[in-house]
């Protein structure tokens, strides 16, 4: 694939940095207090502003192929109900019957024309309308429109289904109450190029790790412990610390170059491939991540659950099922070394965040060079604070 304007000047700049042994930086220092990673307060206005104000990815368009597909999604806290309705268009709702609010769908993922509520038996349509409910004539003068599911934004974008995991308020458009395409736009290059609506889900997993979220989210972020952490996996295959970061607020870019980069100086510019040049970690605010390898990509989603831990899930996403004993050990064979680099992370956050209840590090100092953690961070606080929406 040729590569974009975007790209060869990511191509450039680390091949700048190659010939003069530098790096990407900031301005400065960031100093973290620790109680950010540990506070239940924090923790509760994160979850009320991040975790239900902004648009997160629940799945890949794969598992919801045809109209009558559904899934299920209760990472963030919230019952999710998405469906493919008749028409063919994305819906999401909570997941909760409207009379006594038992949970109407148990499992994960099927196939359904209704959705009836194992309590009563009130029944939704794939729009979300109440269709029907036992002894109607009990309830005397009952408009069913009244009890409609309560709908959430939701969209299919760039192969990927994203839902906000709060309500339509009453001020917002039913038919456009955010503007995803508006919100995807800095990274909208980047997310096309991958054709993600045409890859297939090879595998699946959900871990509940003993850390705060940001803790996990930190790890994606910077690729100055890969020489360290990942000694004896990763490090080897990237060049130290001179990845590029593009600030693509309020997302951030990350361009991890493989090691035997400084090969393209001896090609025409216009054979410069880039995908094949880097792991690309981009960072799509607030707890989302498309980690771009040479020719898959993982889709992750780090959600809280208390302030000392978090869910971390996962999406491996393939260009075609295979169809082959080769080609079913190449895609297991991947899968195997990205849960063991991750695993190598994870040991390591569960040991940070056991560490801060012995006081010894009032803040965490991020360094220049921890650039993704800087950029991001701007946009976190940007968002708490009022002045970054979804809206």
């Amino acid at each position: 694939m040729k590569s974009s304007a975007e790209e060869i000047k990511i191509i450039e700049q680390v091949l700048n940095h190659l010939d003069d042994d530098s790096t990407d930086q900031q301005a400065d220092l960031i100093q973290i207090p620790t109680t950010e990673y540990t506070s239940p307060d924090r923790l509760e206005e994160e979850i009320a502003i991040l975790f239900r104000r902004f648009p997160l990815i629940v799945g890949h368009v794969s598992s919801l192929p045809s109209p009558g597909d559904f899934l299920t999604h209760n990472d963030t806290g919230v019952p999710i109900l998405v469906t493919r309705d008749k028409e063919g268009a994305i819906q999401a709702f909570l997941n909760v019957c409207r009379h006594r609010g038992a949970r109407l769908e148990g499992r994960a993922c099927g196939k359904a024309n209704t959705f009836s509520c194992p309590y009563h038996g009130w029944t939704y349509d794939l729009t979300g309308r109440l269709r029907g409910l036992r002894k109607a004539e009990h309830f005397g003068d009952f408009d069913k429109g009244d009890y409609g599911l309560v709908k959430l934004p939701a969209f299919e974008r760039f192969g990927l289904i994203w839902v906000r995991p709060s309500p339509i308020e009453p001020h917002e458009s039913t038919d456009d109450p955010l503007d995803i395409d508006a919100w995807l736009a800095p990274m909208a290059e980047q997310l096309a190029s991958l054709s993600l609506d045409s890859h297939v889900v090879y595998k699946t997993w959900t871990l509940e790790r003993n850390m705060n979220w940001h803790i996990a989210l930190e790890g994606f972020q910077e690729q100055y412990h890969f020489c360290t952490a990942h000694k004896h996996t990763a490090c080897s295959a990237y060049l130290d610390t001179q990845g590029v970061y593009l600030d693509q607020y309020p997302h951030v870019r990350h361009a991890v170059p493989i090691a035997s980069i400084g090969k393209l100086r001896d090609q025409p510019v216009d054979e410069w491939s880039y995908r094949r040049q880097f792991m690309t970690q981009n960072y799509l605010f607030p707890c989302n991540f498309l980690q771009v390898m040479t020719d898959h990509v993982y889709v992750h989603t780090i959600t809280p659950i208390a302030a000392d831990r978090c869910i971390f899930s996962c999406l491996m996403l393939i260009p075609e099922t295979p169809t082959n004993p080769k080609a079913e050990q190449y895609w297991q064979a991947n899968y195997d070394v990205v849960r063991r680099v991750f695993e190598e992370d994870f040991q390591i956050g569960e040991g940070i965040q056991a560490g801060l209840a012995s006081g010894a590090n009032d803040f965490f100092t991020i360094g220049r060079t921890e650039n993704g953690i800087q950029l991001a961070r701007k946009a976190l606080i940007d968002a708490l604070e009022g002045r970054l929406t979804a809206s």
